[in-house]
């Protein structure tokens, strides 16, 4: 079993930077692939990105593409999220989430285990 810890949120203002850092503990992070979702009030948690095991493949939904980046540093066995660009639609309490499956998977359905989630909130 994994633990995940999500850091790094905050409130900023629109066109700011944020990065998000996910501390994985109790396994090697290297045998999952990570996600990293969110989720905004009255909406549902929607995947923004996700990265392999290898980290060779990426996934990024439209909504993030061009201003977020996920990447993975199996031997801090963290996984981080860079914000640029930041929008108000951006606001929502982000988690990551970790798989056992192969390629990036998007559905919360696929996801074992999950952070307890860290509040971004951004300003216009």
């Amino acid at each position: 079993q994994v633990q995940l810890v999500e850091s790094g949120g905050g409130l900023e203002q629109a066109g700011d930077s944020l990065r998000l850092s996910c501390a994985a503990s109790g396994r090697a992070l290297s045998s999952y692939a990570m996600g990293w979702f969110r989720q905004a009030p009255g909406k549902e948690r929607e995947c923004v990105a996700a990265i392999s095991r290898s980290g060779g493949t990426t996934y990024y939904s439209d909504s993030v593409k061009g201003r977020f980046t996920i990447c993975r540093d199996d031997a801090k066995n963290t996984v981080y999220l860079q914000m640029n660009s930041l929008k108000p639609e951006d606001t929502a309490v982000y988690y990551c989430a970790a798989t056992r499956v192969l390629s990036v998977p998007r559905s919360t359905l696929l996801y074992d285990y999950w952070g307890q989630g860290t509040q971004v909130t951004v300003s216009s």
